[in-house]
């Protein structure tokens, strides 16, 4: 008996429908997360600069930040001269 790979998700895609708001909240995400990412190639920036170089809210930059984090896009860089301060740069 041959086992056909991918069968479940085929059968959980064919059954589940993905709302609009969840594939909106993702389209979304992304949208942020490649403005975060091009901003870093350009050089290493602390959450100040980025909130102010997108224009978003400082609790929104820092979760946006902290997921590129964690799924391994971004990493931490150096402490500013005065302590307060990691910047971010990209993961080599």
């Amino acid at each position: 008996m041959e086992v056909e790979k991918g069968k479940t998700f085929k059968y959980l895609r064919e059954k589940r429908d993905v709302s609009q708001e969840a594939k909106d909240n993702l389209k979304s995400f992304n949208q942020i997360k490649k403005t975060i990412l091009d901003l870093l190639k350009e050089s290493d920036l602390t959450v100040d600069q980025l909130t102010q170089k997108i224009g978003m809210p400082k609790n929104e930059v820092v979760f946006y930040l902290m997921s590129l984090v964690k799924f391994g896009f971004v990493q931490t860089g150096a402490i500013d001269d005065m302590d307060e301060y990691f910047s971010y740069k990209l993961k080599k």
